[in-house]
């Protein structure tokens, strides 16, 4: 027996019920897995008749996350899904976090991507569809996939993060947030779950260009931070004494007050360093970052003569000492030690 024009509708209208309760996330690794949960977890405390969908370039990483999350919440409504494609059929609200450029450019415009299904949606279906962009990738890019899903009648903001996986975990993450007024007054209530400051930093890509910026500042003191407490020993200065001073004088910065790299010299903190630089943002990372400033700086004219030589030092580090590219990047100061 043929269902009814009637019934078909009812089946439409219950399946657009459902997509707007829905949530999905698009990346689950160090970040993005953290990121989730907090979103997930507290979205569900807001609405117990909330829905929630991931997906990943690696498939068990979505099921394993989901099975996790059931098990550490009271949530049951979580779903792993193969494509970006079904994620977006199944949710109004897309949040991304993806390594860089390549695989923000797979997930948006190929074949099983979001741009693909946001083309196939009817009536108002893109119109009330929100994506919020959390990769630190190339601003360029960033702004023609975004003005590409603003055609379609969606709305999208780039939103990366600073405060590292610990602020992932903790859901004290900063959002450096580019796109309108009115995607960003449409975002932030979804950004407050995950992070404690939302700064609207400009239109499309200026969240990304603040970023940047931002980690170009913090790759320079990281390695002067290295010399400084290399110098210091050599002089004869106990490293946790030498650390105070700096983290109390003009020389104070997150890099030492917060990611020293010499264990034992932050007594009331536990960075990277205590664990063998694990658990941190990843030199191969800021490496990633740092490209992207002299990039987007040579297409500028903007001279980085310290953030070029930065970028050297981190790239030769990783060819010298390949086991340091996982490695938080505060341990560019044990490959300076041995120079």
């Amino acid at each position: 027996m043929k269902p009814t024009l009637r019934a078909l509708r009812a089946l439409d209208r219950r399946a657009r019920a459902v997509r707007a309760k829905s949530t999905a996330f698009i990346g689950l690794g160090r970040m993005g897995s953290e990121m989730a949960h907090n979103l997930f977890s507290k979205k569900f405390a807001e609405s117990a008749d909330s829905q929630f969908v991931v997906c990943d370039a690696v498939p068990e990483s979505a099921v394993t996350f989901c099975r996790t999350f059931c098990r550490s919440s009271l949530v049951r409504t979580s779903t792993s899904l193969q494509t970006p494609e079904e994620a977006v059929c199944a949710s109004e609200v897309v949040v991304t976090m993806l390594p860089s450029s390549p695989q923000v450019k797979t997930v948006y415009c190929e074949g099983s991507g979001i741009l693909h299904a946001l083309q196939t949606f009817q009536g108002t279906e893109s119109e009330r569809t929100l994506f919020i962009d959390s990769t630190t990738l190339d601003v360029d890019v960033a702004r023609q996939v975004a003005s590409d899903v603003v055609k379609t009648g969606a709305q999208m903001i780039d939103a990366p993060v600073s405060g590292g996986v610990t602020g992932a975990s903790a859901g004290t993450l900063s959002f450096l947030v580019g796109g309108t007024e009115a995607s960003f007054l449409q975002a932030q209530p979804i950004l407050t779950l995950m992070g404690k400051r939302i700064i609207h930093c400009g239109s499309s890509g200026a969240g990304l260009g603040a970023k940047i910026c931002n980690n170009l500042v913090l790759g320079v003191q990281q390695i002067v931070v290295g010399e400084a407490m290399l110098l210091g020993q050599k002089l004869g200065l106990d490293p946790a004494i030498l650390a105070g001073v700096i983290n109390n004088s003009t020389g104070g910065c997150w890099a030492s007050s917060v990611n020293n790299p010499v264990p034992s010299s932050l007594l009331d903190k536990s960075p990277p360093c205590e664990r063998d630089y694990e658990g941190g943002f990843a030199t191969a990372l800021m490496l990633k970052d740092m490209n992207l400033a002299t990039n987007v700086a040579s297409a500028s004219h903007s001279p980085l003569p310290l953030g070029e030589a930065a970028r050297n030092l981190y790239a030769e580090a990783i060819i010298r000492r390949p086991d340091l590219a996982r490695k938080d990047f505060s341990s560019i100061y044990k490959y300076l030690g041995k120079l």
